[in-house]
């Protein structure tokens, strides 16, 4: 891997994950009961980073996305452009650990944490510590060690379970330092090893028995990543062969570099850490330069706890309807040759009365009717943005209507109101789109994003920043 630190074998550094805890799975977990791989399911209240009063952040959330890591915390500047253009919402972070390459972040404080959080980032903070007993490039430093690797009279590697237990309790007090809070998910590197070796493989699953334990105790979230061949697989066959041996982590970060942005692997069965407690960092060290800023990473694909979620949207001018698929061509009823007259959709008439009666331009009822009422809005509408005022109302001016609001970024994983308007707004750009109005930014809607983006001459990034927002309130097609 091309980095400035010493690089890593495939299991490579952990990388974004999200999960964050809510009351309900810590009510579990400090109680002592099994938190396992189902806990992130079991919750059923949404999960979302969240920054208290206090400043305390509780991260990462409910999430389906993109994210990324690396070793360097960034500049909060290069944060901030990476936030309005790249495709990512969850960054790793490095915060613990005496065996990690970055000792030295000089860009991560509390106050980075605090920024990246309000900014929107999902941050999954990660430890580097001890590493398994056959792993050869470990330890790096003088005054850095091995896991354990001793069985022990009992047979039970009881050693290494303390040491995990050790190094959760200096994590959980780095991370206050940090301002991360309770309920936050935490994230253990375990770089791959020979899985083969049974007193390797067997102290490192009591390490992270102790480590999940403690954490629990301490009302924290527990993560683990690791290679899929190795790690993942021996945690996977212990939930399945030896349940009751090991406390296993809430979430686990596969390391697969198969280049296939999902949360698959054959190493480990497929109900494993499903739904909910999955993320995996699909591709390795590789530049990428997001709004003119280059930096190294390693990318993952997240999906945590409920997944990226939407609420119910409120009623509309008392239930008026404004989700369509298509937006159509609208003109005053017109009589044709043959005597017939044609009038506009009444529905979608209404659609567009409402719209405009919530800008404070459509006074009235609401009829269906496109009347001379409606047509001194839409006139309003087309002068207020620069249109050339006519009588019919077309897939431009739908665009315009259908978007107008604030322009914040959003992007794959994002979800709420402002990725209600741009689905409206793509369905009122081609009648081909036909995007189902969820709310929620998802694997239906980035490529239509990015076709869209293509098609006006915009870069096909996927991202919703101001610029594209301006196009879309011109009404651009083409």
């Amino acid at each position: 891997m091309s980095r400035t630190v010493p690089a890593r074998t495939p299991a490579g550094p952990v990388r974004r994950a999200l999960l964050t805890a809510t009351s309900a799975l810590l009510a579990v977990t400090v109680l002592g009961a099994p938190a396992g791989p189902t806990a992130y399911a079991a919750s059923g209240e949404r999960r979302t980073s969240t920054v208290t009063e206090g400043g305390v952040v509780v991260t990462p959330g409910n999430f389906t996305g993109y994210g990324f890591d690396q070793c360097l915390a960034p500049t909060s500047q290069a944060m901030r452009t990476w936030w309005n253009h790249s495709p990512f919402q969850a960054v790793g972070i490095y915060i613990s650990g005496k065996s990690r390459a970055c000792r030295n972040q000089p860009n991560l404080s509390k106050e980075w944490v605090l920024q990246q959080s309000r900014l929107g980032w999902r941050l999954l903070p990660i430890t580097l510590g001890p590493q398994a007993s056959c792993q050869p490039r470990f330890p790096r430093y003088d005054d850095d060690v091995r896991i354990n690797p001793k069985p022990g009279r009992s047979g039970t590697y009881n050693k290494a379970l303390v040491m995990g237990r050790a190094e959760a309790e200096t994590t959980v007090a780095d991370a206050k330092a940090l301002g991360i809070g309770e309920g936050s998910t935490l994230w253990y590197d375990l770089e791959g090893f020979d899985a083969t070796n049974t007193a390797c493989r067997e102290s490192a699953l009591s390490f992270l028995s102790g480590w999940t334990q403690a954490l629990h105790r301490l009302g924290y979230v527990s993560g683990v990543y690791s290679s899929a061949s190795s790690g993942i697989k021996a945690l996977d066959d212990a939930r399945v062969n030896r349940p009751d041996r090991f406390t296993l982590p809430d979430a686990i970060w596969i390391a697969r570099w198969d280049g296939n942005a999902n949360t698959d692997t054959t190493y480990i069965r497929d109900d494993g850490w499903r739904p909910g407690g999955r993320m995996k960092q699909y591709l390795g060290g590789h530049d990428e330069t997001w709004g003119g800023v280059r930096i190294n990473i390693d990318s993952n694909f997240l999906d945590l706890g409920r997944g990226t979620t939407a609420r119910a949207e409120k009623e509309r001018c008392g239930g008026t309807r404004v989700n369509w698929q298509d937006y159509e061509l609208l003109r005053p009823p017109r009589t044709k040759k043959n005597g017939q007259t044609v009038v506009p959709d009444a529905a979608m008439v209404t659609t567009l009365q409402c719209l405009l009666r919530e800008k404070k331009l459509f006074e009235g009822t609401l009829t269906g009717e496109y009347g001379a009422a409606t047509l001194k809005a839409t006139r309003a509408w087309q002068a207020q943005r620069g249109f050339e005022q006519v009588d019919l109302w077309s897939r431009q001016h739908w665009m315009s209507l259908l978007s107008a609001g604030s322009q914040t970024t959003i992007k794959y994983g994002s979800a709420g109101l402002a990725v209600r308007r741009l689905q409206r707004a793509l369905n009122a750009a081609s009648p081909q789109h036909r995007l189902v109005v969820t709310g929620v930014y998802g694997p239906g809607v980035e490529p239509v994003v990015k076709a869209w983006q293509k098609k006006v001459g915009l870069q096909p990034s996927g991202v919703v920043n101001r610029q594209v927002w301006r196009a879309l309130v011109a009404g651009k097609r083409s």
